[in-house]
Formats: structure tokens, C-alpha cells, sequence
């Protein structure tokens, strides 16, 4: 993922609405108004909506008007919104990627909750590659989108494109990893990890993710040793502990283990059920938390 966004400057903002030609009170209003939600936008999101919205009726020809209105709805999710701001900034500007971009991932994020259907993100997509082919993100939500639409082979090319356009985003590697995993190939899937693993660092968002995936490929292979390895690189890697799973995981791993580690299986299913079978993560988690309070159970008869 890019590691810079340029923003609109109240400077660039200004350009646009003069472009060279002079500019009438309306184009002045809108803009005084733009400026005063960026500066409310931190503290008072409504209120910096609602001077976008103002701004766009009184110059409903600056794109770069409709760009932030957009992405002050983003911050609500309110996704219906920021794909119609971002349907109008595309028409005054077919060809600026990033808001085919923002306009392709609004409508994938609704079709994600319905009703908008998987086939709409995929034309702004398209036309945000062939308007800038570098763009990564393009590439990686494209991907998203053509697995959706069950189109597999498509779906492979555009993850691998966007780890050709940014290798060192790692959160790109695993969703490829996955689908090599459910077609079986696992080697690709393998090498796929690897080449996310040399990029790693500590710290770094989507290390997690490498780790989790290599030990389900070492589970489709058979190598259970292996798979245990990788999960506690897994486990390592999630300091903050945003992924209770990853213990129920290494817990079954360590029971199946030749010979089992009984004492350490104990351990981790414990340990997840303390923080993954409680509160509001118990009800995602409940199949996991049913397989491990039954796995317990065996454990300690043992």
C-alpha cells in the first residue's frame, strides 16, 4: 500500500477553483467553506460534513470538493455516500486513479454488507489500473472483487500484480497464499509466504498473517512439527493479542503433536479460553471455543 496519499492543500484548492480564470463569490464561498471543515474535521466531524456538503452545492465542478466530502464519510463508513461523492469526482475527472480508487472501494464495501452487487467495484477498478498500472491497491482490491465473482484466475494475477507493484506490503501475501491453498497448490502457496517472510520485520503489520497461513500449509502437508513452528512465530508476532484463535490453533496443534505435548496443548486452550470464549469475541469464536473446551476435557482424562 502506497506509503504517501497526497492530500489537497487549501493552495491547491485554490488553483483548482481559479484555474487560471478567475473565480466568481460562489467559488470563493466554497472554498472559505472547505477550509473550515478541514480545520473542524479532527473535532467535529458532522459539523466538517456539513461544510463540505455546503461547499459542493455552491461549486458542484471542483472535484477535489467532492474528494473530501468523500473521505469525511469514509470516516463514518458511511459507504453509500462516499461512493456517490466519489461517482461525481470521477466523472469531473475520469482519469485520476485515486478516485476510481475510493469510488471501487466504496462500492466493494457495500457489496460486502448487500445489497450493492460484487460485479459494480470492478469498473472503477479496471479504470483506475489502466489509468495509473503502479497503482497496488487497485491491483489488490480488483483481486478482492474477482474472487467474489468466482473468477479464480483473475483473482490470482491481480494479488500477484500488487505484490509486484509493493512487495513490502505483507497484509497482500496471505490472501494470495489462501487461494493457492484452496486450489490445492501448496508449493505455490509456500513460495508465496517466503517471499512475504523475507520482507518481514518486527513489528511490521501482516507478519502475523505470513505465519498463520505457512503452518496451514505445513497442516495440508502433513508436517506437523513444521506447523507448529510456524505458529508460534504466529503467536510472537501477535504482541497486542488481536488474534485469540491463534492459540486455540497452537493448543490443537501441540495435542496432535508425536508424541503429544499434553502439558503445553493444556496451556494454550486454557489461555484462549480466558480471552477468546468471553465478551464480544465469544460469539465469532464459538465453534473454536466448543472444540477446545471438548479437547480440554480429553486432555485432562488423559
Amino acid at each position: 500500500m502506497r506509503n504517501v496519499r497526497r492530500r489537497a492543500s487549501f493552495w491547491a484548492l485554490v488553483a483548482a477553483l481559479v484555474g487560471g480564470a478567475g473565480c466568481d463569490r460562489s467559488e470563493v464561498e466554497a472554498l472559505n467553506l472547505a477550509q473550515q471543515g478541514d480545520e473542524m474535521l479532527r473535532t467535529d466531524l458532522e459539523g466538517a460534513i456539513s461544510k463540505y456538503e455546503q461547499a459542493t452545492k455552491l461549486h458542484d465542478r471542483n472535484p477535489l470538493l467532492f474528494h473530501k466530502l468523500a473521505s469525511a464519510y469514509e470516516k463514518k463508513e458511511a459507504w453509500d455516500k462516499v461512493a456517490a461523492a466519489m461517482a461525481t469526482a470521477s466523472r469531473l475527472r475520469p482519469k485520476n486513479a485515486t478516485y476510481l480508487f475510493k469510488r471501487g472501494k466504496a462500492l466493494a464495501m457495500q457489496a460486502e454488507k448487500g445489497p450493492t452487487a460484487w460485479s459494480e467495484p470492478r469498473e472503477p477498478l479496471e479504470k483506475c489500473i489502466a489509468a495509473d498500472p503502479n497503482y497496488d491497491d487497485c491491483y489488490f482490491l480488483l483481486g478482492e472483487v474477482m474472487l467474489r465473482l468466482d473468477d479464480e484466475q483473475r483473482a490470482l494475477e491481480n494479488y500477484t500484480k500488487a505484490i509486484q507493484h509493493d512487495p513490502q506490503e505483507l497484509t497482500y501475501y496471505a490472501p494470495l497464499a489462501d487461494l493457492y491453498l484452496n486450489l490445492g497448490l501448496y508449493d505455490q502457496a509456500a513460495a508465496v509466504l517466503k517471499e512475504g517472510q523475507s520482507f518481514a520485520a518486527p513489528g511490521k503489520v501482516g507478519v502475523y498473517g505470513l505465519h498463520e497461513r505457512m503452518a496451514a500449509v505445513h497442516q495440508a502437508k502433513g508436517d506437523t512439527n513444521a506447523m507448529v513452528s510456524e505458529l508460534e512465530k504466529a503467536r510472537r508476532a501477535d504482541a497486542e493479542g488481536h488474534h485469540p484463535e491463534v492459540l486455540f490453533s497452537l493448543g490443537s496443534a501441540y495435542a496432535v503433536q508425536k508424541p503429544p505435548n499434553r502439558q503445553q496443548a493444556l496451556q494454550m486452550l486454557k489461555t484462549f479460553q480466558s480471552l477468546g470464549c468471553k465478551g464480544a469475541k465469544a460469539q465469532t469464536l464459538k465453534p473454536q471455543c466448543e472444540q477446545a473446551q471438548a479437547l480440554v476435557a480429553d486432555l485432562q482424562k488423559s
